[in-house]
């Protein structure tokens, strides 16, 4: 049975409700609403994910197209040098978010901001979006949600003090979007710019040393 994300059930309802009302007032119209209705059903699917059984490596926390793999400085949680690998998230992807890691939340924080298409590099920090710090055992990690220009609402369902296991739900993102993981430098990146990955399956680094 297809599994749906809780966030979904509104939009789907409503349009299906559309459906209905149009086969009783807008006959030649009921299809358009028909298909809206499957799409919302389509894009909020939430499929099983089988996770990596490897208490060394960090999975993808979405699913998307890898658009920025590079060292960055982190000036504002962290405050440090990070490994940064960004996921754009097209309408077509699955958008459940997922833990790139075991790790105890320690801070869940909203930030306004615009709706620049998340290609854009600046999209990352100007952009409305939700950052994460989750305390691992390889140190401090950062999972940002980064509404891009259809997405308008980041959803993370987890608060400062909860526990989450590798691969474990923690949120979504509504239509395109991105997210951006940010790791300790003693990772090796195992994923490459244009590579297409799976929440909680993609193996995104390794911990060496």
């Amino acid at each position: 049975m297809l599994k749906i994300a809780g966030e979904g059930y509104p939009f789907i309802l409503f349009f299906l409700a559309l459906t209905v009302l149009s086969l009783f007032l807008w006959f030649w119209i009921a299809p358009f609403f028909l298909l809206l209705t499957i799409f919302m059903v389509y894009f909020f699917r939430d499929p099983e994910r089988t996770i990596p059984d490897r208490d060394d490596i960090f999975v993808s926390p979405a699913d998307g197209r890898v658009i920025r793999v590079e060292r960055v400085r982190e000036e504002r949680y962290i405050k440090r040098d990070l490994l940064m690998v960004s996921i754009f998230m097209s309408p077509f992807d699955v958008h459940v978010n997922r833990s790139p890691c075991d790790g105890r939340v320690r801070s869940v924080v909203y930030s306004p901001g615009r709706f620049l298409s998340a290609f854009k590099e600046e999209a990352s920090i100007q952009n409305e979006n939700i950052t994460m710090v989750l305390d691992t055992r390889y140190g401090d990690i950062i999972v940002r949600q980064v509404a891009g220009f259809l997405a308008r609402r980041a959803v993370c369902r987890v608060k400062e003090g909860d526990f989450l296991k590798k691969g474990q739900r923690f949120g979504m993102i509504k239509f395109s979007s991105r997210v951006d993981l940010y790791l300790p430098l003693n990772t090796r990146v195992m994923v490459r710019v244009g590579e297409k990955v799976r929440a909680g399956e993609t193996v995104i680094g390794e911990v060496i040393g």
